[in-house]
Order: structure tokens, then sequence, then C-alpha cells
């Protein structure tokens, strides 16, 4: 793997090297934007070049650092299989979002700085590839806070919106409490490895050896959990998340939406499975409850948003659901299969195939959300709203960008053969085939977990036709609207790409399938690739269950969709066609005549009226005369349950306690010299 340590040496070079770049060329706006984004666009390369060599070879790339402090072990990269993955992830995203990004920076010209942005930019990109890498924990943790720090600038970029610093802040406020949290699982690992080492080597030693009390597994797991929880998103620990997503720049939003929320994937994987060992059931269970919760959550709100970002950030909360409902039915089949390896032999295939569908829906789900806020941006950048109600009428003036976003809501809506539908299928595979675990709360959250995943499904589909159609169906509902024209180019290249990458990712899915069984087992130990994939068909392990070929849908769509299109148009084609204006009743057509987002979606509101408790106000102007009204305003907001009955009381209590504990700021200096000076003596008889 000699290869592979240049370049990632070289990643690291170009990367460091592209953010100093941007800085000194920041009065150039024009190179600099081309320059640190096509420094960024080779460092993903590089990235993807170093996967590739990972997961064909099979070896593992080591790049070692010299430590300063002994005791916290060795400093160094390692790019395993499970790492390569995540790595090839970041970098096909990273290649997107870096062509894309030299059109979409030149809204910021005159405004705010290039230099700014490149330079963060190449930072966050290096941090994201650092992190899934790092083989120590003091060293990701410092990677992670870099990766951090990065993005709450990013932010804030624009840092003249009081949105954006509003956002930022909770931002970093919440990935604090997420490391802290971390940090203290991380000792718990730390103070029961034999050497007291750091080392991911010495941890996985650890669990491997059984030496982790029962408790402190169990506080470990949970503080990871809720550690990494809060970076992915998971509900309640989500609420940064439809607030930061929005309030960065587009080109953010689709890395941090993308890719930096996977991170925390790849770490409960990395920690649950090759550190801790995955021998309680329960950890799966609480996982797939949690899961299911922020699913729907998710989707619900997503529904109800009129601000197309703020909807595609509670889409990202909704696939996050998903992704764990992966990850926590592996962690339910791996304990049982691990109790009883004999009788439950069975359940080794169902959790591979269910890391199979997490990590398949984790790649997916890059492309195709990393596509969608490229998109948005794209409305942003021609338009500039977000308003969903100030839109309409855009596939006419746009008629690429709505093509490409088009093609991304048909994967997040899970149409065949895109992506998107071949990780949710193999998800649905892998939680119908488990008849025989004799556990009532299993039997009972599995078939949850299949109705929470067909329901989500079916509001995605609603979602994508509520915010596709308000934005680029029917007329402009603004001036803004009316007036869009298309997007430079670079944009529409990179978000080009990320669109043939969903459907070639959908119809060569019995390509990737068989790369992605080669990283789950080396976690799991089970390969099952022969199995799942038999020629251009997808099968499950186990039987003639189901089977499913996306190659060959693709192949009949192709057929079926001109074929229907010429015998209609020769049918059609016999008779007159006459033309004429659209029915209106006597009164001309206008923008007031279309389905607006929130009207498309009022129906789903009652429904789940109970889950959003709605507020609408009505408000009546009226002329000299009470029985004439001039004017009337409609106003609907949805209560925020988490920020209002959660947060709120929280962040009150400690505002209280704050208050309290004040009080001692005004004493006597004396007195806190006579504080300092028992403690330390007290220390000095306890620890002597």
């Amino acid at each position: 793997m000699m290869y592979g340590q240049v370049l990632f040496v070289l990643l690291v070079i170009i990367s460091l090297g592209g953010a100093l770049a941007a800085l000194l060329l920041g009065r150039w706006e024009r190179a600099c934007r081309t320059v640190s984004f096509a420094s960024a666009a080779v460092s993903a390369v590089l990235g993807a070049l170093i996967s590739l060599e990972v997961l064909a070879g099979g070896g593992t790339v080591v790049v070692t650092l010299p430590t300063a402090v002994a005791a916290f072990g060795h400093f160094s990269f390692t790019v395993d299989r499970l790492s390569a993955f995540f790595m090839l992830t970041v970098s096909v995203l990273s290649v997107c979002v870096a062509i894309y990004s030299v059109g979409y920076t030149r809204e910021y010209e005159g405004r705010y700085g290039p230099g700014t942005m490149g330079f963060l930019f190449n930072v966050f990109l290096l941090s994201l590839f650092l992190v899934v890498t790092a083989s120590n924990a003091i060293l990701f943790l410092i990677m992670w806070e870099t990766m951090a720090l990065s993005s709450y600038l990013l932010v804030v970029y624009e840092h003249r919106n009081r949105e954006s610093v509003s956002s930022g802040l909770t931002y970093v406020a919440m990935t604090h409490l997420g490391t802290a949290l971390i940090s203290v699982a991380f000792l718990i690992m730390w103070l029961h490895t034999p050497e007291r080492s750091f080392d991911f080597d010495a941890f996985r030693e650890l669990g491997a050896a059984g030496l982790l009390p029962g408790a402190a597994r169990a506080a470990a797991f949970v503080l990871l959990l809720a550690g990494f929880g809060t970076k992915a998103g998971l509900v309640p620990l989500h609420v940064w998340l439809p607030q930061a997503h929005p309030a960065a720049p587009s080109n953010v939003s689709a890395m941090m939406s993308g890719v930096m929320v996977k991170t925390a994937v790849y770490m409960l994987i990395r920690c649950y499975f090759d550190f801790l060992g995955v021998t309680d059931s329960w950890w799966g269970l609480v996982i797939l409850l949690v899961a299911c919760v922020s699913a729907l959550v998710g989707v619900l709100y997503a529904l109800m948003e009129e601000d197309i970002k703020r909807a595609l950030a509670y889409s990202t909360v909704e696939n996050i659901g998903l992704i764990f409902i992966g990850l926590g039915a592996a962690m339910v089949f791996q304990s049982y299969y691990l109790a009883d390896p004999v009788a439950n032999a069975h359940l080794a295939d169902l959790a591979a195939l269910a890391l199979i569908a997490v990590l398949f829906h984790t790649l997916a789900h890059s492309l195709f959300k990393g596509l969608l806020f490229m998109g948005a941006g794209a409305v942003m950048y021609a338009t500039h709203t977000r308003d969903l109600e100030e839109l309409g009428g855009l596939a006419k003036r746009m008629r690429w960008t709505s093509v490409l976003f088009f093609i991304g809501a048909l994967s997040i809506s899970a149409i065949p053969p895109f992506s998107g539908f071949v990780g949710e299928w193999l998800l649905f595979q892998s939680l119908l085939l488990t008849q025989n675990i004799n556990d009532p709360m299993v039997n009972l959250l599995l078939p949850v977990a299949v109705a929470v995943l067909a329901l989500t499904g079916a509001l995605a589909a609603a979602c994508f036709v509520r915010i596709f159609g308000s934005t680029f169906l029917a007329r402009p509902r603004s001036k803004h609207a009316a007036e869009a024209v298309e997007v430079p180019r670079t944009m529409l290249a990179g978000m080009g790409i990320a669109a043939a990458l969903c459907v070639l990712m959908g119809l060569l899915s019995v390509l990737i399938v068989p790369a992605i069984d080669s990283v789950t087992s080396s976690i799991l130990g089970v390969s099952i690739g022969s199995k799942l994939v038999n020629g251009l068909v997808l099968s499950p392990p186990a039987g003639e269950f189901s089977s499913m070929s996306p190659l060959v849908i693709g192949a009949l769509l192709l057929f079926i969709v001109p074929a229907a299109f010429l015998v209609v148009r020769r049918l059609g084609g016999r008779q007159a066609v006459a033309r004429g204006d659209t029915w209106d009743c006597g009164t001309p057509l206008s923008s007031r005549a279309e389905y607006t987002a929130a009207g498309f979606s009022e129906p789903i509101n009652r429904i789940f009226r109970s889950i959003y408790r709605p507020h609408v106000e009505v408000k009546t102007e009226y002329t000299s005369s009470r029985l004439i009204k001039r004017h009337i305003s409609f106003s609907r907001s949805n209560e925020p349950l988490f920020e209002r009955y959660l947060y709120g009381p929280a962040v009150a209590l400690v505002v209280a306690l704050a208050r309290r504990v004040g009080v001692i700021q005004k004493g006597s200096i004396q007195a806190y010299l006579a504080y300092i000076f028992v403690i330390l003596l007290a220390l000095l008889v306890v620890l002597r």
C-alpha cells in the first residue's frame, strides 16, 4: 500500500495548499474560486483513488505521525475497508460540489470574501477525510473538532444575516454537547484498557477480550449514541439540523447533509461492532425505536415546510432514521447470532444484509441529497428566494435544473430503478425475513419498523411531489420566479454528475453490492455477496422470498416509455387536434388558481394535527361598512414541540442555576483564596 500512503500525504498537502492559496488569492475573486475549488476536486479524486485501492486490494493504508505526548498513544491515520467506503462516499460528492461551487459562489461577489470560503471549504473537506481515518481517540477528537469548527464558520459565512449567526450558535452548542458525550465514552474505554492507551487498536482488543464490565459497556453505548446521534440529527437531538443546513451556503449544505452527518454513522459502526462488540439485543432495539421516531418526525415536518432548504434538511432527518433502522436491525440480528451461532446461523446473513442496506443507502443518500441541495441552491441563485410559495413555473425557465432536480426527487422517493429504491428495497428485505426470533420486543418492534419504513416512503413521495410541483410546475407566483434564468454551466455540471451517479448506482447495484459486502464481511466476518447477487438479479439470502433486477427494470422503462409515446402519438395523429384556452370560468387564469405548497399538504396536516398542533390566524380588514371586507390575511404555524417542551425548559433550568451560582462572583477574594488553599490541601492528602 505504498501508493496509498503517497496519495494520502499528497491529499493532505493539496488540501492545505488549496486553503492557503484561497487566502492569498482573495483579492482576485475569479482566480480564487477556480484555484480553491479545483484543489478541493483534486483532493477528492485522490481520496477516491485511495479508497478504490483499499477496496480492490484488501489491504490497509497507514500513515503514522510523530506523537508529542506518549501517554496519548500513537497518532496515525488508517484506511481499512470501512474507512475506505466512507472516504469514497465523501470523495464522490465532493467532486460534484467542488465543480458546482465555482459557479455558485459568484453569488457572493462583492459581498463576502471568496478567500474565506475557499479556505474553509478545503479545511472542512480535509477534516472529513481525517475523521474517517483517524485511529486514535485523541487524534479523532482533534479532527472531529476541526470538522465542527470549520463547518460552523461555513454556516455563518453570510455573517450579516442574523438567521445564519443564530443558526450557527445553535449548531456549535449542540455539536460541542455531542463532543463532550463522545469524550466521556472514550474515557470509559481508555480506563479499562490494560495499557491505558487511546489507540483504537487498544479499544478493539478491549472489546475482543471482553474486559469492559457490563455497566461500563452500557454507559459507553448510551453516550456514543447520544454523542454521535447529535451529529447525525437523530430525534430529539436534531434541532440544529433544520436551522444550520438552510442557513449555510447551498454548496456547504450539500456537504453537511450529504456526508458530514454520515461520519456519525461511520463511528457508530466502528464503535459498536469493532470496539464494544454487539452482544446485547436491547442496544439494537433502542436504536430501532429512536430511528423509527426520527424517520416519521423528519418526513412529517418536511411535508409542512415552505422553505425549500428546511424541507430538505428535515428530509435528511428522515433518511438518517432509515439508515439507523438498518443499523438497529443489524445489531439485533448480530446479538442473537452471537448468543447461539448454531441455532441462529440464518441471523448472521440477515445482519450482513441489514448492514449492506445501511451502507448502500448511506452512499445513495449522499448523492441524491447533495443533488437536491445543489438544485435548491440553483433555484435560490436564479430567484433569490427559498419560499416555495414564491416559486413556480421554473421548468420553462430553468430546464436543465428542473430535469436534474427531478432525478434527485425520483431517487429520494425510492422510484425504481434509481439508487434510493435499491437501498430501501434491501432494507425491507432484511426486516421482512425475521420470523424465528423468540423475543416479544423484537417481534413487536421489527413489524413497527416495517410499517414506519412503508409510511415514510409514501410520505416522502408526497413531500417531493409537493416540492417539485411548487417549484418547477404551473405558473410563476412571484416576480422572482418570472424573471429566473438558467444557472452557470459549472453548477449544471456538478448537478449533472451527481444525477448520473444516482441513475448508475441504481442500475449497476449488482456490481456495487458485492463491493459493499466486502466491507461488511470485514466487520461481521460473514460474506453474503454470492447469495445476494445472482447475475443481474438481487435476491435475499433466504430462499425464494423475492428478487429484483434494477438493470432489467431500467431496460424495460427505456423500451416502454418511448413505445407508449409513439403509440399515443400515432393514434392521436389520426384525429385533428383543436387548440384553445383552458376553461377559466370567465376569469383570466393566474397563479392564484394554482395549488400552493400549503394547500397541497393541508390534508396531511389535518390527519396529523395532534403532532403538528397547528395555529391558524385570520385577520380581516373592513371598509367603512362592516359588511364589506377589504382584505383578509391568513397565516398558519405549527407548534415547535421539541423546542418548546424539551429544550425550552432545559435552557430555562440552566439559566436559573447559572443565576444562583453567579452569586459567588460577588464574594470576597480572600474567601476564594481560602477555598483554593483548602482544596489543594485535600488533593495533596488524597493523591499523595
